[in-house]
């Protein structure tokens, strides 16, 4: 959750969450450190509000889902849109656009990651090719969005991992061998 927070403080603006929170606090007369611990309570409840939300373009059943799979089932794919920070895009432009332009659920958005000069985030797999084409050609800000897939790298240091430097030896060397071979000598 840190990370996550982290990322969104350095790449979102924020005024008018601030904003709502100060007339939140005001008008329940409560500080604003109240209200972030309840606003975090509020989580499970959208968390179980997003379990129902449907995707708006056909899903196919995919037999090996991927990690990143919402509670729903529905399988989602990163991509990567070569729009970030640098083009002053922030994740509610970007979600609204994507919204409009390809008619995806705006709960089947997930795990925005702005960058300096790039976007990576999840929508569902099997997206239509005619919407992909399109969304390589919207623009924001300016911008070309050139969404393209993100292949998947989720196998760290496999059996093909090849170890720098000298082998290690597989059995413990504690001495035992080289007293058994000065005992034979004698």
């Amino acid at each position: 959750m840190k990370n996550q927070l982290q990322q969104i403080l350095s790449s979102t603006n924020l005024d008018a969450n601030r904003a709502l929170i100060r007339t939140l606090c005001t008008e329940l007369d409560i500080d604003s450190l109240t209200c972030a611990a309840a606003i975090l309570s509020l989580i499970p409840a959208i968390e179980k509000a997003e379990q129902v939300a449907l995707p708006k373009y056909p899903e196919t059943p995919s037999p090996s889902l991927s990690k990143s799979t919402v509670a729903t089932g529905i399988k989602l794919i990163r991509y990567r849109l070569d729009v970030g920070s640098k083009q002053h895009v922030t994740a509610d432009q970007l979600r609204k656009l994507l919204i409009e332009e390809s008619g995806v659920d705006k709960n089947n958005i997930n795990n925005i990651h702005i960058h300096s000069l790039y976007t990576l985030l999840e929508l569902p797999d099997e997206m239509p090719p005619d919407i992909f084409l399109h969304l390589k050609t919207v623009e924001i800000n300016q911008q070309k969005l050139d969404i393209r897939r993100v292949k998947a790298n989720n196998k760290r240091r496999g059996n093909n991992y090849i170890r720098r430097g000298r082998k290690r030896d597989t059995q413990p060397n504690n001495g035992s061998e080289k007293k058994s071979d000065t005992q034979t000598t004698d």
